[in-house]
């Protein structure tokens, strides 16, 4: 018998604990980072972003990776769905239109147990 898809398994509670941990550790690193987090796990229609941020009038969408162990982060940045996140950039600034006028840039922070966050800044252009 399949699992109700209006009741997750244990397994993707768990993983839905651990990436709402990662975007808290993530956030916090940020802020010490002098970032202000301006949004958090932002819905749309076309996907999630993680983490909006701005520091010194640059806005900066950041995808959050967690990772069981530590590795070549190189390989896990080929996993960025990086059309997604652009396009739900997108929507966040239609809803922002001051924003639109800032300069924007796309950072990713890999998070793995035992090593310090790896913060990935312009991974990737907004085309």
């Amino acid at each position: 018998m399949r699992p109700s898809p209006s009741r997750p398994g244990p397994d993707r509670r768990r993983a839905e604990r651990a990436g709402r941990w990662a975007e808290a550790a993530a956030a916090l690193y940020l802020n010490l980072k002098l970032y202000r987090i301006r949004a958090r796990r932002y819905r749309t229609p076309v996907g999630e972003i993680d983490l909006v941020a701005e520091r010194f009038g640059v806005t900066v969408f950041v995808e959050v990776k967690a990772r069981r162990a530590r590795g070549d982060y190189r390989a896990a940045l080929e996993a960025v769905d990086r059309a997604r996140i652009v396009r739900a950039a997108r929507h966040y600034l239609m809803r922002h239109p001051a924003l639109a006028e800032t300069p924007l840039r796309f950072d990713v922070i890999f998070l793995a147990p035992f090593a310090l966050p790896r913060h990935v800044k312009d991974a990737f252009g907004a085309g």
